[in-house]
């Protein structure tokens, strides 16, 4: 097994119902460590640019507003396969699949206010993470 590092982002639903503790609790006892983290809040450029791999999807423009509504918490976590972790310890996307136990199935409001994201990919991880953090705030 490899350490990598992926992003994961508590979105605007669980940070405006103070879950960030609670979120990054699940992700501490599985293992994964919290090498940066920020509270930003995205403005609808920003969120729509990290987004645009979904622009032609026709939940983009739902998604973008959503995600500039309100703070978010963005992370980097690391750990032995911290992508497949982080997504197992995420849940499904939709609330009503996920596992008990997971983030979705706890906190999530609804497939679209599902309060976590996680890169689904080594390439994907890097890319999301260069989009957040310069090489200077990854303290781990």
């Amino acid at each position: 097994m490899a350490i990598e590092r992926t992003l994961s982002i508590i979105k605007p639903d669980a940070t405006r119902r103070n879950l960030t503790g609670k979120i990054n609790a699940k992700f501490e006892d599985a293992g994964l460590r919290i090498v940066a983290q920020k509270r930003i809040h995205l403005s609808p450029a920003q969120a729509g640019q990290f987004y645009a791999v979904h622009a032609e999807r026709p939940f983009y423009g739902e998604l973008v507003e959503f995600m500039a509504s309100e703070p978010v918490v963005v992370q980097v976590l690391e750990g032995e396969d911290a992508i497949a972790k982080n997504r197992e310890v995420m849940g499904a996307t939709n609330p009503a699949n996920a596992d008990a136990g997971t983030i979705r199935k706890e906190f999530a409001l609804s497939v679209g206010e599902n309060s976590v994201h996680g890169s689904d990919a080594p390439e994907t991880a890097k890319e999301e993470i260069a989009f957040f953090f310069s090489g200077l705030e990854l303290v781990g």
